[in-house]
């Protein structure tokens, strides 16, 4: 169990380390800043940025991004093999990625 008195941005980059680990990705880096329109990112270099006000959202949204731009690491593009690990790891993605696009005012937060 994650102990309470980590900062948000802390516990999301645990997170995302753990997922990594789960999904046998080794991002350069991970790192949790302002993302004005998106929830995270996956540069080309490995870096995985994650928004910080991520960390105010439910764990199940934060797995979605965060298994979403992991992901990347392996797969650049959004076609079959990623949708269906996505969907294996993540079952419900399809409807936290469309609370994304209608329950906020960001956009999906990928790429």
């Amino acid at each position: 169990m994650i102990r309470s008195s980590l900062y948000p941005e802390q516990r999301l980059c645990r997170r995302a380390m753990g997922w990594a680990v789960k999904l046998k990705v080794n991002p350069k880096q991970v790192q949790v800043t302002s993302l004005p329109g998106k929830w995270g990112s996956c540069a080309p270099d490995g870096v995985v940025t994650l928004a910080d006000d991520l960390a105010t959202k439910g764990e199940d949204f934060q797995d979605y991004v965060i298994v979403h731009e992991l992901l990347h690491l392996r797969y650049r593009d959004h076609g079959k093999q990623f949708k269906a690990v996505m969907t294996a790891l993540v079952p419900n993605w399809r409807e936290l990625e469309q609370q994304s696009q209608h329950g906020t005012e960001r956009q999906t937060g990928t790429d």
